[in-house]
């Protein structure tokens, strides 16, 4: 803990000493940027903004973690659908997360079910590819078990399959909220009336006002992160206990 605090006021610091040198309106200070946050979140147009990305964050990561999970395991178990989906899915995670959105406000409309979407589909591949390399290495002698007691579908997926495949879900899901919101900012950016990338984008074109472009990428980062540490870490530790 001393030594996140130690490098984050380095950190600092050093902002603090490259403001001074590149000058306020290429690099406001710590305390300009600070006064800024402030001031947004005084107008509550902060916790609108914030909490609009945190939604789209939270329902695009949820369709996409299901959606990921489930074809992560088919490619996973079958042979067939491993081959007939591999391209595809080879074809979506190198597609750039432009390309998508874009493709989504054009196919869809400027709507909120394009903005979703485009994520879902930047999301969807990394999750897949990471849950089937879990359905790969299934136990096998676990298998042998469940049909040595004929257990039901329901219950193999409960006992069988969801313990051996959490430590998967998890990194599936650290590595996706990561990228995920910074897809949705993209998405807000090109076509949304509200959100994070929308603020961003509007100080940007109304003024090049640096102070409000980093102080709402630094107040998302922190929520982010406090997401990942509080919540993600601490699943992960708690799936991977056994070892």
């Amino acid at each position: 803990m001393l030594t996140r605090l130690a490098s984050l006021l380095v950190l600092v610091a050093a902002w603090q000493a490259a403001a001074l040198e590149a000058g306020s309106r290429l690099l406001p200070a710590p305390m300009a940027v600070l006064r800024f946050i402030a001031q947004e979140a005084e107008r509550g147009d902060l916790a609108h903004n914030v909490g609009a990305t945190l939604l789209r964050v939270a329902i695009a990561f949820a369709i996409a973690m299901v959606l990921g999970v489930i074809l992560g395991v088919a490619l996973g178990r079958s042979k067939a659908a491993d081959l007939t989906l591999d391209t595809p899915l080879l074809v979506l995670l190198n597609t750039p997360a432009l390309v998508i959105t874009v493709l989504a406000y054009v196919w869809v409309g400027l709507t909120e079910a394009a903005a979703i979407l485009a994520v879902v589909l930047n999301k969807l591949p990394n999750v897949a590819v990471i849950v089937r390399e879990g359905a790969r290495n299934l136990d096998p002698q676990l298998d042998e078990m469940a049909r040595a007691y004929r257990l039901d579908r329901r219950t193999w997926i409960r006992d069988v399959l969801i313990p051996q495949l959490q430590p998967y879900m998890v990194t599936a899901a650290r590595s996706g909220l990561s990228l995920a919101w910074k897809i949705v900012l993209v998405v807000e950016l090109l076509g949304r009336p509200d959100g994070v990338g929308f603020a961003i984008n509007y100080y940007f074109v109304q003024s090049t006002d640096v102070a409000a472009i980093i102080g709402y990428s630094l107040v998302f980062m922190a929520v982010m992160i406090g997401i990942d540490v509080l919540l993600l870490q601490r699943l992960e530790a708690h799936v991977r206990r056994w070892r």
